[in-house]
């Protein structure tokens, strides 16, 4: 995006909002989403002739359109102010650099390492560790290995599915099946698809002691030992950040993929997590999926706001959770490859900022992230878009759709595929008045109620060239960095999940059955626990 008009009129706007104070700006945030809430969408279209060229956004592999968003000049300039109030630069910089950006832990976060940006020493850390993986991955490709059963949970899991998902069907290489549920029906189903003989088994935890991967690892051993496989540990693949406890488990050591215990899980798909996809369709295609990501890291390091992506979209983020009191975000993906991305950015979104204290332990003001939502398109046009168009609810809405279609079928499926993405954001914004309705009802007012859609409901698109592995990889760096820009501008810890383990380690209390309320130890008598 180049300079242009509606961003050469930020400075006419209020040539002082850099400057403001921390109080003053929230202050001029506040009045200002109050005014911006007043006026309809589709006036301030018609208010602003440059408003396309300032909002839309060109990045590595993607094109974002955040045209429909409730947005202006002022609030573009309002949002670039609080990024600098909280120093959205510096902490970019600590990210790219391999500093310290976690301090609840001591540590940075390096899954951008895998991606060959970071501190010297955590790059050669990842490009060791890649070339560990490569071996391991043509030694297994031209083996007698024909299916793979993943086994995690969390980060470990929802990465790994949606790359297979979005990319395996074209693979050549083992059929790659995910588990993470320790309910034992989940593991079942697996097991219904493979041939034991067949098959090795990837055990991934970052610690290694993760309950449910470790019971449901047990059980599929003792599937293969029942298959009369003679050594099943034999055929068992560890990737992890202890690779002690993956030796001490009986797994070889030349079948231990390390990774750096500075990679968060939801963060590790670029590392050795990811090898489902390169057991799947070779080494080239995830090498792809790191270029792509890195061509991303790149643009967010380099691009000024008003011209990132990620910045941007982050912002906005801010902007309608915090400022305009929208508690909600729904991700519809326009392809049916993208299925699990909603379910992915769940734990991207709410895991890293679900948080109720700032990074110094200081109680947020404020909303955090959104509660993050979504589903597939078309199937979620006929389920939940009617609170979209007419409920009360206020919902975050965005869109990705891929230009190239993923199918060699006729060419009207993508034509309407598309058609019905883009006019579902168009519709949001437009509505149909009461006047409108009622010509349609034949004077009938209730019915014409019924049909009225208030419209001025905002939406963002996301738009990439192709679903390949180089474009799945910008688009998943994309929605980190911009988790990482609504951190930031939150003043929050993305990298952290202490609301995670509380309900493990009262999960762990159940075997002896003390410490709970009257009402769980009478449903863990009621289900014979």
């Amino acid at each position: 995006m180049t300079t242009n008009k509606l961003t050469e009129n930020k400075a006419k706007a209020n040539p002082r909002t850099s400057k403001l104070s921390d109080e003053r700006l929230q202050a001029a945030l506040v009045a200002h989403a109050e005014q911006i809430t007043a006026t309809p969408l589709t006036a301030i279209f018609e208010a602003q002739a440059a408003r396309l060229a300032a909002l839309a956004v060109a990045a590595p592999r993607l094109y974002c359109d955040f045209s429909k968003l409730k947005v202006d000049a002022l609030a573009l300039e309002l949002l670039e102010a609080l990024a600098c109030a909280a120093d959205l630069d510096g902490w970019k910089s600590k990210l790219l650099s391999g500093a310290i950006v976690n301090p609840s832990e001591a540590r940075a976060a390096t899954h951008i390492a895998e991606r060959g940006s970071g501190a010297a020493d955590d790059v050669a850390q990842a490009k060791a560790g890649q070339g560990l993986m490569r071996g391991l991955v043509e030694r297994v490709r031209t083996s007698d290995v024909r299916h793979i059963i993943h086994i995690g949970i969390g980060g470990s899991a929802l990465g790994p599915a949606l790359l297979l998902d979005a990319l395996g069907n074209g693979g050549d290489g083992p059929m790659c099946h995910v588990v993470a549920n320790i309910d034992g029906v989940a593991l079942e189903r697996v097991f219904a698809l493979c041939d034991p003989l067949t098959t090795m088994l990837v055990l991934v935890s970052k610690s290694f002691t993760t309950v449910e991967m470790l019971t449901n690892a047990s059980s599929a051993l003792d599937w293969l030992a029942a298959a009369g496989v003679a050594d099943p540990r034999a055929r068992c693949i560890a990737v992890t950040a202890a690779p002690a406890r993956a030796s001490a488990f009986g797994i070889a050591e030349d079948a231990i993929l390390p990774f750096a215990e500075s990679v968060g899980g939801r963060y590790s798909l670029w590392s050795s997590v990811g090898l489902p996809l390169a057991l799947r369709c070779g080494w080239a295609v995830f090498a792809a999926l790191l270029d792509g990501a890195a061509a991303m890291d790149a643009h967010f390091r380099d691009a000024p706001f008003g011209e990132n992506a990620p910045a941007l979209a982050g912002a906005f983020d801010v902007w309608a959770a915090r400022y305009l009191n929208v508690p909600t975000r729904a991700v519809f993906a326009y392809d049916q490859r993208l299925a699990l991305l909603p379910a992915y950015l769940q734990q991207l979104e709410m895991e890293s900022n679900g948080k109720r204290v700032t990074r110094d332990g200081a109680p947020l003001e404020g909303a955090s992230a959104a509660v993050t939502w979504g589903g597939t398109g078309t199937d979620a046009q006929h389920a939940v878009f009617q609170l979209l168009h007419q409920g009360t609810a206020a919902v975050a809405t965005e869109f990705v759709a891929v230009i190239a279609a993923g199918d060699a079928l006729a060419a009207t499926h993508h034509r309407q595929l598309l058609g019905n993405c883009f006019a579902q954001g168009a519709a949001l914004m437009k509505g149909r008045s009461f006047e409108a309705a009622l010509a349609l009802s034949g004077g009938n007012a209730a019915l014409a109620a019924a049909k009225t859609f208030p419209g001025d409901r905002a939406s963002a698109t996301i738009l990439l060239d192709q679903l390949d592995a180089a474009g799945l990889g910008a688009l998943l760096a994309f929605y980190e960095h911009r988790t990482f820009v609504v951190a930031t501008l939150m003043g929050i810890n993305p990298f952290d999940q202490w609301g995670v383990e509380l309900g493990k380690e009262m999960a762990g209390q159940v075997e002896t059955g003390g410490g709970f309320d009257a009402s769980t130890m009478a449903l863990m008598a009621r289900a014979g626990l």
